[in-house]
C-alpha cells in the first residue's frame, strides 16, 4: 500500500509492504495501513492508523485490517470534537477520549474473535495512530495507540526516539506537549502543557469498554519547521533501533527540505537489513 498527501504545513507519506519472510512463505501481509481525512477546511482532521496482527496467527491480517477500520469509524464519528480539542490544546480531553475510542475498537476485535471461534489473543493487533490537523496555524501532532512499534523524530539531521513510556499508574503523569500551552520547554525542546491535576468529566466521545491488555500510550508534540515525524510498525522500528547504518541512511536520504515522491519513499521504506525480514509499515510527516 502506498499513499501521500499535503495539508496545511506538512506533507505525508505512507507505505505498507510485505516482508521477505512472508514473501518466502507465501503468507499475507500481517500489517495494515489506513489513511483518512474527515471534514474540510481548517477544521479537517487527518487520521493515520498502523496495525500489526499477532505473529503466528492465520487471521493476523484480518485482525490488523479490522483494527484500522474500527478506529477509523470511531474517529470519524468524533472528528469534529477531536479537531477542536487538538487546536485548543485540551490534552486531558484528548487523552481520555482517544483511550475510550481505542478501548472500543479492541472491544470490537474481541467480539469478532468470539464470532470466529478464536481466543482474543489469536485475533488481535497492535494499533498505533497519528491525528493531524489541517489547520496551518496548528502544529500539534497527536500520537496514541497500544502495542509495539516505533515513534521517531528526525530533527537537525539526528533521529530521536520519542516513543512514550508505558504508564505505571493512572495517576497524573509527566507534562507533555500541547498546542496553545504555556511557553515552557522540555529537555527535548518541546513546549509543555501544565498539568494542574484537575479531574476531568466523562468523555464526550463514546461509552467505555474493557481496556486492552497492553497499556495505552499517548503523546502530543509540537512540530518545528524541518522536522520529520515517523510512525512505524515493529518491522521498521526494530532495525532502526538496532542498526545504526539504516538510521543514518534514512537520515541522509530525508535530509532534503523537499519530501521524497511516492516511488522514492517506497524504495526508502524497503531498504533491506540483514536479520530483519518482517512486514514494514511506516508513515512519515515532513514539516514545511
Amino acid at each position: 500500500m502506498l499513499d501521500g498527501a499535503q495539508y496545511g504545513t506538512y506533507t505525508l507519506r505512507g507505505a505498507s509492504v510485505r516482508g521477505d519472510s512472508a514473501r518466502y512463505r507465501g503468507e499475507p501481509r500481517r500489517d495494515a495501513l489506513l489513511t483518512a481525512r474527515f471534514g474540510s477546511g481548517v477544521g479537517a482532521l487527518v487520521l493515520v492508523a498502523v496495525a500489526s496482527g499477532a505473529r503466528a496467527s492465520e487471521s493476523a491480517h484480518l485482525a490488523a485490517t479490522g483494527a484500522c477500520r474500527s478506529i477509523g469509524e470511531a474517529v470519524g464519528r468524533s472528528h469534529a470534537r477531536l479537531s477542536d480539542d487538538i487546536r485548543a490544546g485540551r490534552r486531558g480531553d484528548l487523552k481520555s477520549g482517544l483511550r475510550r475510542l481505542t478501548d472500543r475498537s479492541y472491544g470490537k476485535l474481541r467480539a469478532q474473535a468470539g464470532d470466529l471461534g478464536l481466543e482474543p489473543e489469536e485475533y488481535t493487533a497492535s494499533l498505533r495512530c497519528l491525528l493531524l490537523s489541517a489547520d496551518p496555524q496548528c502544529r500539534t501532532r497527536v500520537f496514541f495507540g497500544v502495542g509495539g512499534g516505533g515513534l521517531f523524530r528526525l530533527r537537525d539531521g539526528a533521529w530521536q526516539d520519542i516513543e512514550p513510556l508505558a504508564p505505571e499508574t493512572e495517576a497524573v503523569g509527566e507534562p507533555v506537549v500541547g498546542f496553545g500551552s504555556v511557553p515552557a520547554e522540555s529537555p527535548e525542546g518541546d513546549r509543555l502543557t501544565m498539568d494542574l491535576g484537575i479531574t476531568t468529566g466523562p468523555s464526550p466521545y463514546v461509552e467505555s469498554r474493557p481496556p486492552p491488555t497492553e497499556p495505552f500510550r499517548f503523546r502530543a508534540s509540537v512540530a518545528r519547521p524541518g522536522d520529520t515525524l515517523l510512525l512505524c510498525s515493529g518491522g521498521l522500528a526494530e532495525p532502526l533501533r538496532g542498526e545504526a547504518a539504516l538510521a543514518d541512511e534514512l537520515a541522509e536520504r530525508w535530509a532534503s527540505a523537499d519530501p521524497p515522491g511516492l516511488a522514492e519513499y517506497l524504495a526508502d521504506i524497503r531498504l533491506r537489513v540483514k536479520g530483519y525480514a518482517d512486514d514494514r509499515t511506516a508513515v512519515a510527516v515532513w514539516e514545511a
